[in-house]
């Protein structure tokens, strides 16, 4: 909970990185201005950035007002998206870099009093008990195994290790933190699990079996909503929806970490054949009145369901 405090705008906090100096400092990546780092404030600009590990000091240089050449993109940018970005623009309107100032240390949680064994037990153990939201409460589900709900549940709350949390854990470095698949992406979980070309291309097969259409998320507890009611609000129906979820999610970390470990990456066909494959045998194992077979799950799912 250390920070360092650069002498910017409005005394910014940042948080405390083994790379010391504002010149060091990940524009996308580190969390040097506001309260979460612009890669999740502007993810879609992240997404679409081709200087994913520029520094601040870098960006600064090129400029990042209207006209600057910080913003280089791998493809023209939608009306919307430009909108976002003159929005990212007014955000860091405010913020000026001032050289030759000594940087100071701060404790975050008292900055008045400082650092006290009190304060940092008081922050190891809260006394407030959040509840779940909406999307953390629906990851249970009786016809799935506890630990892919288990890891649905650090997915939601951003506790797997992925490249870019192990980044900021300090176990790996600025190097390493490339997607597994090759896309050339900083492996984020959101990146991972919605927008990498490899993985993210599961969910549009994954529609088109179903029989349905629908547009990504950006964020994973909102894209899971989102899926969970792509056929209304019947508890049957996201019943359902929810297993085909979490199945690919298993799936998708079980094959990430099979590259990574093994070296063998699963063609995508392969893959959606897995989701139909085995979230077929989930529901037999937990069914004993499903009656029936392989073939016709895989012709229509919905119509097996009773929901079709």
């Amino acid at each position: 909970m250390c920070v360092l405090v650069y002498h910017l705008d409005r005394m910014t906090e940042l948080p405390y990185n083994s790379r010391a100096g504002i010149i060091f400092l990940i524009f996308w990546l580190d969390r040097w201005v506001g309260d979460v780092p612009l890669c999740r404030r502007f993810s879609r600009l992240f997404n679409l950035a081709e200087n994913e590990l520029a520094t601040v000091a870098s960006m600064c240089s090129l400029g990042w007002k209207v006209g600057g050449r910080a913003w280089q993109w791998r493809r023209r940018l939608w009306v919307w998206e430009e909108e976002m970005l003159e929005e990212c623009r007014i955000f860091l309107s405010n913020v000026f870099l001032q050289l030759n100032v000594s940087d100071t240390w701060q404790w975050q949680p008292d900055p008045a009093g400082g650092y006290s064994v009190r304060s940092s037990y008081e922050v190891l153990t809260p006394q407030d008990h959040h509840v779940l939201d909406a999307a953390q409460n629906l990851i249970w589900h009786p016809q799935v195994p506890l630990k892919v709900s288990i890891l649905a549940w650090r997915l939601l709350r951003d506790r797997l290790p992925a490249k870019f949390n192990l980044l900021n854990r300090g176990i790996i470095t600025v190097a390493d933190i490339s997607c597994v698949t090759g896309c050339g992406h900083v492996e984020s979980v959101d990146h991972l699990f919605l927008h990498c070309n490899f993985f993210g291309a599961i969910w549009c097969q994954v529609r088109l079996w179903l029989g349905f259409s629908g547009v990504d998320h950006d964020i994973i507890g909102d894209h899971f909503l989102h899926f969970t009611y792509y056929l209304g609000g019947m508890k049957t129906r996201r019943s359902f929806l929810k297993l085909f979820w979490l199945f690919c999610v298993w799936l998708f970390w079980k094959e990430r970490n099979n590259i990574i470990f093994n070296n063998i990456t699963t063609p995508i066909e392969e893959l959606v054949e897995k989701v139909k494959f085995h979230s077929y045998w989930w529901l037999c194992a937990n069914n004993a009145a499903f009656v029936y077979g392989c073939q016709q799950w895989q012709s229509n799912p919905l119509l097996c369901l009773g929901i079709d």
